[in-house]
């Protein structure tokens, strides 16, 4: 029998195989997040996540300078303040964690990409992602003015991209009308718009204090049985005005990103590869049951095999390096 169509011809060696290969992965296509702590004074391990830590401003600029030096994309602030409130006043304050962070970065002389993490679930007392009733209802439409303050107060200290991850329906509208009304015209938007109520958020929860003290998220984040709802969550924020739209979780979620790459063809989109993804790969690692540098190349490279152009990542600074390894 004579064997035409033989497939394995184009994957003899290593050369070939990169000649064809579809998808590929840099450090450029990472982005890392970073927790700043005003309530720590030195850099704190998270004990769920090996590696990862909360830094407090005087040593931010290590962590970035880091990520710079391997080249990756860009970074993601996340801020832990020493006061909360049920209004979450130090989000938007002008001497807030990241407000001071951002200026701490560029003064230091960080040229790269900073983008800032938008939502009230770190700054409440009561660890929701927006305002209450008495009744502890989240208020969505009282929410958006204080996320919008937020995303201005941001931009103001020199954010070059703000993220609203609160799932609060028109909020990415209020806050593009903000910042166009205050002078930032030009920053953009990327959107938490399709961000699912997962269980794969536990070690965040705890690296960011950010556990709601009652009730759970299920009222605003996505269902995880929902698929096709994502299509609206994301065609709603790009109709509002977002630049660039995300899918989190990422990994558990691989179908919606490939569904939503499909359905947006023309939009940056970002998948995280959230805290609880990386928590098992760094637990199941320390056990001697996988290679941690194969696995976790393996699995930023199905993010951008699904369709992401960006993949935020706790895992980014040892990709970089290992990918600089060849």
């Amino acid at each position: 029998m004579q064997i035409s169509a033989r497939l394995r011809r184009t994957r003899g060696s290593e050369g070939v195989r990169k000649l064809v290969r579809e998808a590929t992965l840099t450090p450029a296509d990472l982005v890392l997040p970073i927790f700043v702590s005003e309530v720590d004074e030195e850099a704190v391990e998270i004990g769920s996540m090996p590696g990862v830590y909360r830094w407090p401003i005087k040593r931010v600029p290590e962590i970035v300078e880091s990520a710079e030096a391997v080249g990756v994309g860009a970074i993601l602030l996340f801020g832990i303040p020493e006061e909360k409130n049920p209004e979450g006043q130090q989000a938007s304050a002008k001497d807030g964690i990241i407000q001071q962070a951002i200026r701490t970065i560029r003064n230091n002389g960080f040229k790269g990409v900073v983008i800032t993490d938008v939502c009230l679930c770190e700054y409440t007392d009561h660890g929701h992602c927006g305002l209450l009733d008495e009744d502890g209802t989240i208020l969505n439409d009282a929410s958006l003015s204080r996320l919008a303050e937020t995303a201005v107060s941001h931009a103001e200290a020199g954010a070059d991209i703000v993220a609203p991850s609160a799932m609060m329906d028109g909020q990415v509208a209020s806050i593009r009308t903000a910042l166009d009304a205050t002078g930032f015209i030009n920053i953009p938007i990327l959107s938490y718009s399709v961000k699912y109520a997962s269980a794969y958020y536990g070690p965040f929860r705890e690296a960011a204090d950010g556990s709601p003290t009652f009730g759970d998220r299920r009222s605003h984040q996505m269902d995880p049985a929902n698929g096709r709802e994502a299509e609206r969550e994301h065609a709603a924020d790009v109709t509002e005005g977002a630049d660039l739209i995300m899918v989190k979780p990422g990994l558990a979620y691989l179908d919606v990103v490939r569904r939503s790459r499909e359905a947006f063809p023309a939009m940056p989109l970002v998948a995280y590869n959230v805290s609880g993804e990386y928590s098992m790969v760094k637990a199941a690692t320390a056990n001697g049951w996988l290679d941690e540098r194969a696995v976790v190349l393996e699995t930023l490279l199905a993010f951008r095999r699904a369709g992401a152009d960006l993949v935020i990542t706790y895992h980014a600074l040892d990709a970089a390096r290992w990918l600089a390894e060849g």
